[in-house]
């Protein structure tokens, strides 16, 4: 079977060119975005959809989407430069969830004999208080600890 390019699948039926015009299209208004704001806004915002010429840009957070509303007269300037039928810009706030890392397992540190004793010997030397039963409470886990 001859290898053919991904133009002719995508050519193939409707709703695949449909679909691969959309694709350009976006990708399009992404690079107008990313010529005309900072890198730093262009790397937490995409452009989702055009529709009715309003064009939907999303940020991930609500610091992002207030810079990008104060450079919205310029943006839309530089959509309507590239003879695109943008006659608004709206920014939507999209919060995404990083995955959730484990929380970094710590190394069980172990006590010699020398420094429980030590610390119960001056844990003994102290009156009653929250300080003494603290001490305490490490050499005796000190001890458990292999």
């Amino acid at each position: 079977m001859p290898a053919r390019k991904l133009d002719f699948y995508l050519n193939s039926s409707d709703p695949l060119r449909n679909l691969a015009r959309a694709v350009r299209d976006l990708s399009e208004l992404q690079q107008i975005l990313a010529k005309n704001a900072p890198s730093e806004l262009t790397q937490s915002s995409c452009v989702k959809q055009l529709r009715d010429g309003i064009l939907l840009v999303s940020a991930d957070n609500a610091a992002v989407a207030t810079q990008l509303k104060q450079l919205t007269p310029r943006l839309l300037a530089s959509y309507q430069k590239q003879a695109r039928e943008v006659t608004s810009i709206r920014i939507e706030v999209q919060v995404t969830n990083p995955a959730k890392r484990p929380p970094p397992r710590r190394a069980n540190s172990v006590l010699s004999t020398e420094s429980i004793e030590n610390i119960m010997n001056l844990a003994e030397g102290l009156e009653d208080s929250p300080l003494k039963d603290a001490l305490r409470r490490l050499a005796a886990h000190g001890r458990k600890t292999p």
